[in-house]
């Protein structure tokens, strides 16, 4: 998730020109604040989602070196 935010706020920064340092910082809130809207969104729902169908959310370890069980 890290790094999907670190491209995306390096993108917004890239193909945006800032006329002051006020311009910068309140372009950075606007998008940090509008990400935690949408994870505050997102979070319940996929909660409710692994709760109601686990499977989905086993892990699998797959061509691990070693002895196969």
């Amino acid at each position: 998730m890290i790094e999907r935010f670190n491209g995306r706020i390096a993108e917004v920064l890239a193909t945006t020109r800032f006329d002051s340092a006020e311009h910068l910082a309140d372009t950075i809130k606007c998008y940090v604040t509008s990400r935690r809207k949408h994870w505050a969104t997102v979070l319940p729902f996929r909660k409710n989602w692994s709760q109601k169908q686990p499977q989905l959310f086993k892990k699998c370890a797959h061509n691990l070196a070693g002895l196969d069980n």
